[in-house]
């Protein structure tokens, strides 16, 4: 990915952050200009604070050294914000992910693939709080019993020809 292409991506998570609600910076001198690691984006909204790692991908995995989420974790515990990692493959959103849920590589870095991103990540509109992730397993838990027997009866007596269907839409209005 060219340095304009990852400028611009940075400035686009910027405004979007922005847009909603967040007093956000980027630090453009990131990975230069600087002795110092700094992370991409610093976010806050007043209850939740972002040190944020931006990185984003045509479609081929995306990968951080050890030293990048190292400097991260270390800037964003002295500066009292949360570590995150942000990724964006071309066509999607973003999505965060905490440098302790990322895959690390033999060789001591951390990879984020596309499907992990979508399966795993954490969407922007849950990252920003105005929406919250519900899986198919905690849907599948939610203590229902099934289909209501009342209606299963009526259902199967007009099955069985013994109701009609006015009476069964009487029955179960």
């Amino acid at each position: 990915m060219s340095q304009a292409k990852g400028d611009r991506r940075e400035r686009e998570l910027v405004n979007a952050l922005d847009e909603a609600g967040f007093a956000v910076m980027r630090a453009p001198a990131s990975g230069s200009a600087t002795e110092r690691e700094l992370p991409d984006v610093l976010a806050g909204d007043g209850e939740h604070f972002y040190a944020i790692e931006a990185k984003s991908s045509s479609g081929d995995p995306i990968y951080l050294t050890g030293e990048e989420v190292e400097a991260l974790i270390y800037f964003a515990q002295n500066f009292g914000a949360k570590p995150r990692i942000g990724v964006r493959f071309d066509r999607e959103d973003w999505y965060f992910f905490h440098p302790g849920d990322l895959y690390v590589t033999d060789g001591g870095n951390y990879r984020v693939k596309k499907e992990t991103a979508l399966a795993d990540g954490i969407d922007f509109d849950e990252f920003v709080g105005t929406s919250e992730k519900v899986t198919l397993e905690e849907i599948g838990n939610n203590d229902d019993d099934g289909p209501d027997e009342d209606i299963l009866r009526v259902l199967n007596a007009v099955e069985q020809g013994v109701m009609d269907v006015e009476e069964a839409a009487t029955m179960l209005e």
